[in-house]
Parts: C-alpha cells; structure tokens; sequence
C-alpha cells in the first residue's frame, strides 16, 4: 500500500499526467484501503486495522504534499477532505462497530489538521475540519460508541482554537503570514466548539440519563472559557453585553435540568446535579458582573443570596443556600463591604461606607436568621450555617466598631491606639455574646465563631496593639483580651446548662 502512493507520487512529480487526475487517482486509492478495512471477515480484526492505518499513512502525507509542495490542492479543499475521510470512516465501521478503523482515520486526520493549520497559517479552514470531526466523535457518543476517541478529538480543537483567539489578538505586525479572518467568524468557531461539547453533555445527560464525567466536566468548561475569550476580546462592546445576557440564560437552562431534571438522592445523577447547580451559580455571577455596574451587582446579588435562601428553605435542600452564601459574598465584593470590614476591624480606619455597603450587611444577617433554621447535623448543614453565621457577626462588629468609632470622634480626633482599644472592646464584647447565644439557643457554629473571634483579636494584639499603642491602651487591650479569653468557655457552659 504505501508502495503505491509512492508510485503516484513519482506521477504527480513526473508531470506525465494532468495533476488533477493524479489528486483523484490518489484519493481513490486511499478510500479503496479504507473500505478494504470494513470488509473484512468478522475474526480479521488485525487485517482491518492493518488496512485502516495504510489507508490513514496513504491519505495523510500525499494531502500535505499536494497542499504544500505541489500546491495543486487549496487548504479548503484539503480541509474538506479529511472531513471526508473521517465522516466515510465512521459511515463504513458503524454497523460493524470496528473500532480500530475509527480510531486510525480519526487520529491521522486530526493531526494532520493541526499541522497543516500551524504550518499553512491557514487557520479557518483546518479548524472547521476539526470541528466537524469533534461533531463526529459526540454524535458517536451520544450513542455511545467509541467513547475514548473523544480524547483525541477534544484536545486537538481546544488547541486550533486556542492558537486561533492568540494569534488573531496579536498585532498585525506579528502575525504576518496569516490569512486575514472576519470578526463573524472568529467569534462564531469558538462558538461552535462550544455548542458542539454542550450538546453532546446535554444529549448524554438529560436524554440518555448517563453519568456525567470528569473529562465531559474539563472539555465544556475549557469549550466556555474559549467561547467567551473571543466575544469578550474581538467583541468588546456588544459582545460583552450579550455574552452576560447568554450566561444568565444558560444559567436559567442549569438550574431547570439542576432541580428539576434529576434527582439528587440517586446516586447515579448526583453528580450531575452538582455540576448542574455548580454552573447555574458560576454563570449568574459571571453574567451579573459582565452586564452591571457594581452598585446594581450588590443589589441584584443581595436579592438573589435572599431569594436563593428561602427557596432551600421551602424545598429542604442545602445547595440553594449555598448558592446564597455565594451570591452574598460576591455582593459583599462587588459594595465593598469586605474591604471596608478588614480595615474596619483591622489597619487604617476608613471613611464613611456607602449605602451598599450596609445593605449588604442587612442582607448578611437576614440570611443568617432564616437559613439557620435549617437543622441538621451533617457537616456540610454544619459548614452551611458556619460560613453564615462568620459573614452576620463580621458584618455587626463592622458596624458596631464604626458606630462607636464615629461617636468618640464626636468629641475628640481618635488616634491609631485609641481605635484599636474600640476594636478590642467590640470584638472581645461580641465574642461573650455570640458564644452565649450559640450555647443558649444550640447554635453551634455561633460557639465556634466566639472562639474564632478570640484568634482574631490574639493576633489583632500581636500586630496592631503591640506595635502601635501606648501603655495605656495596650494594657486595656489585654485586659479585656484576658476577660474574654477567660468568660467565653463560662458564658458558653453556662448558656448549655440553663438550657
């Protein structure tokens, strides 16, 4: 066989015959080895992939020769021809199930698309080609055949299209050579990679019922993350507004399949129904911050971290409140509600917040109140009510550290030693509160807060008091640091006992 393609290739060189007829004579010959390869006796499966890989080293170097040496074909042409080759492929070994002759016509066409695509500069037309085999190896999967050539196939795209946004985002000084690509279609093949891995999860999860995997995980997440570097880099405008519009959309879509679709006590679609659900809240995030200005994110987020607590509530489940959770702290980002706490409580006093920033902190604390009637004892309801229960407390002794800090400036300029003592006084204060009442009410994770409150003010001495009080204050300062440090385990014990 490849004695053969040497023969048509000393034609080709010989100029004996039209160029044209030799192409066709050659690619016959290839497709000759490749049916050879599918009509083989069932037990003959070395012979057929013996047949399947000489019809692949056939087709392979005699294109790359013909597109670069000879110049005879155009790189849409051969583009075309190694769709050709791997859509015949996987036509001729379907009914059969010959595995080995997929894989060989798959993984030369592959590679050769790759190279020629990095050799050639002619990006569009290799990764189109590439496209269609990735839609070739999921429409397989979706019926569950030859599932591992998506190993194969996946990385290869990822790669053209990565080489695709990098190159096209380069000046134009540095990429000479390089065929000139509209912005209609550098933002449509990144798009299509995406369509293309989201169809195929959405085929093999919701219609197939099958479990989702680590590998289905990367590739779509890799297929997004591709797909919105070109609309936010060749489309910064429009493109931005639209890509957050399309991720709240998708975000709807997740959520619906999360809660609706499966069904979180079978252990076969558990996994599913976290990565779901895990990609509802990624895309909200992703689009409230692509489409809002900060203090419409701090609204929105803040409302949504409400809604998504109660709806855990209604419905008896831990990941809406964890959504919550995490929609809260995107807004306590976006008001800056978390860079006012940590130099309110910590460093150089700030200036008077914003009112997102206390909105945000009401928002805190109402989450707390009604997604700690949550009960349970596992220790993600545990985590769930922890996480709460620091982001509520956080937020009171910001506001109460302010509050007093405001009130003695009332009558003097208050110094860098006298903040810290209001912050000793605040913290360690809050600490016997928080902890009784976690005791008193059988609110663990207030405890545990207490006892966290207690490191934070040992280190708070440590680093601010020490080194930037005087006498007096550090003195109070570890006065009321050894009171807490003493009542707290009391208060605690004692909350218990009454109870």
């Amino acid at each position: 066989g490849i004695a053969g393609a040497y023969v048509l290739r000393a034609v080709a060189e010989s100029g004996s015959f039209p160029k044209l007829a030799v192409v066709v004579l050659a690619l016959a010959y290839a497709g000759t080895w490749l049916v050879w390869a599918t009509r083989v006796p069932a037990g003959a499966r070395f012979a057929s992939t013996a047949y399947a890989v000489t019809a692949a080293l056939i087709l392979a170097p005699m294109l790359g020769e013909l597109t670069l040496r000879f110049q005879i074909l155009s790189a849409s042409a051969t583009a075309g021809l190694l769709s050709a080759f791997v859509v015949a492929a996987f036509a001729l070994a379907w009914k059969r199930n010959l595995a080995p002759v997929v894989w060989a016509a798959l993984s030369a066409a592959a590679f050769t698309a790759l190279a020629l695509l990095i050799v050639s500069h002619e990006l569009v037309p290799y990764i189109a080609a590439l496209l269609v085999m990735a839609l070739a190896s999921e429409a397989a999967a979706a019926r569950d055949r030859w599932l591992g050539l998506r190993f194969v196939m996946a990385p290869a795209v990822d790669i053209a299209v990565l080489i695709l946004i990098y190159i096209l985002s380069l000046p134009e000084s540095s990429r000479v050579g390089y065929v000139a690509v509209s912005r209609a279609t550098l933002l449509l093949l990144p798009s299509l990679l995406f369509l293309i891995y989201g169809a195929g999860i959405v085929c093999r999860t919701l219609l197939l019922r099958r479990r989702m995997t680590v590998y289905e995980i990367v590739q779509v997440g890799i297929a997004f993350v591709l797909a919105a570097l070109s609309w936010l880099w060749f489309a910064p405008d429009a493109g931005r507004a639209q890509l957050g519009v399309f991720c709240w959309v998708l975000a709807a879509a997740c959520y619906t399949a999360a809660f609706v679709w499966f069904d979180r006590n079978d252990d076969d679609e558990q996994r599913n129904y976290h990565v779901y659900a895990t990609w509802s809240v990624a895309l909200v995030l992703a689009g409230s911050f692509l489409i809002l200005s900060p203090a419409l994110v701090a609204v929105f987020l803040s409302v949504a971290s409400i809604v998504a607590t109660l709806v855990g509530i209604r419905m008896a489940r831990l990941t809406p409140e964890f959504h919550g959770l995490v929609y809260l702290t995107a807004a306590a980002f976006a008001s800056g509600l978390l860079q006012y706490a940590g130099r309110a409580l910590a460093g150089t006093f700030p200036t008077a917040p914003g009112w997102m920033v206390w909105m945000v902190a009401v928002c805190a604390l109402l989450c707390y109140a009604i997604g700690g009637r949550f009960e349970g004892e596992r220790w993600n309801q545990r985590l769930l009510r922890l996480l709460s229960a620091v982001l509520a407390v956080s937020a009171v002794a910001t506001f109460l550290v302010s509050c007093l800090v405001w009130l003695a400036a009332i009558g003097m300029t208050p110094g860098a030693a006298h903040v810290a003592v209001i912050r000793t006084l605040i913290t360690c204060g809050l600490a016997l509160a928080v902890a009784f009442s976690g005791s008193r009410w059988q609110r663990i994770e207030l405890v545990w807060t207490a006892y966290g409150i207690l490191a934070f003010v040992s280190a708070k001495l440590l680093f601010e008091d020490l080194p930037h009080g005087h006498s007096g204050s550090i003195a109070i300062s570890i006065f009321l640091y050894a009171v807490a440090l003493i009542m707290v385990p009391r208060v605690a014990r004692t909350g218990r006992q009454e109870t």
